[in-house]
């Protein structure tokens, strides 16, 4: 039996297991896409927040990239959590070097806890360097409000920020819009011509530690299937609402962890552009 694929995650480690590379590498098992990881940062935290944040040496964030691309190679990667500039210059010249065209880019900002993650003097060069060299950036709607300088109330809002975004170098951006709307959940594509809307239904749910991690994960896990970047999205959605839907209640006293041990589930089909309520 062999792997689907092979994908990467660089990102930072969440001691509780529900985010970072530990729910990336959970989720490309369940794609059977076989997972690499290049840890930037290791965090003391859990399901109540982070305690302590301690970045890797920018060398060695390169030195674990080569070795993984020197010998095995990746069809997609996954970034998370970069925390400092001079790690992602690290990254860049890396992403350049191996000619790596199929880049998810998951701005990570902040914890769900609201504990920073992204050093202040980073986003600079997050913007000026990597977007650039970016496939995909998938940003919930704070992040694309520090990313565009727009705020972002309604559909029409996020449009912009999308457009505003997508300008500074990613091929693709998918804004996670999360609360947008009143009855749903939608999620929008820009391509830098035309927006796709990934509508679902919205669940009130507690267990969601992890949501964005496994979410670029799984896109990136379908990119390295050989899917298209909408069917990649498609499936990663459903994936991720089965994994919030079987989420356990028994892990931690916070925002518990997905469920990861489910197979991703069949494309489904999303409606026409969502209007804003009210």
């Amino acid at each position: 039996m062999n792997y689907e694929g092979k994908a990467l995650t660089i990102a930072g480690s969440d001691s509780g297991g529900g985010a970072g590379i530990q729910a990336d590498l959970k989720t490309f098992q369940s794609f059977n896409v076989f997972g690499m990881s290049v840890l930037t940062s290791i965090t003391a935290q859990n399901t109540r927040g982070v305690r302590g944040v301690h970045d890797i040496p920018p060398f060695m964030v390169g030195e674990q990239i080569d070795a993984v691309m020197d010998d095995i190679g990746a069809e997609s990667v996954k970034i998370g959590m970069l925390s400092r500039k001079e790690i992602i210059e690290v990254i860049v010249a890396r992403i350049k070097k191996y000619g790596i065209k199929l880049g998810v880019v998951d701005p990570v900002m902040a914890a769900k806890s609201g504990d920073r993650l992204l050093e202040k003097d980073a986003e600079k060069y997050l913007v000026e360097k990597l977007l650039p060299v970016t496939y995909l950036l998938t940003p919930n709607v704070s992040e694309a409000q520090v990313l565009s300088g727009i705020r972002i109330e309604g559909i029409k809002d996020a449009q912009r920020s999308a457009e505003l975004i997508q300008k500074k170098g990613p091929d693709f951006v998918l804004l996670k819009g999360g609360h947008l709307h009143q009855r749903k959940a939608v999620d929008i594509l820009f391509d830098g011509k035309t927006f796709d809307y990934f509508q679902s239904r919205r669940m009130d749910a507690v267990n969601t530690h992890g949501t964005g991690c496994t979410l670029s994960s799984a896109i990136t896990a379908g990119l390295s299937k050989g899917w298209d970047i909408r069917k990649a999205i498609e499936i990663a959605k459903g994936y991720v609402t089965r994994a919030i839907q079987n989420a356990p209640d028994d892990i931690g006293k916070g925002n518990g962890p997905l469920y990861h041990n489910i197979q991703p589930m069949k494309p489904s089909l999303f409606g026409e552009p969502p209007k804003d309520d009210g």
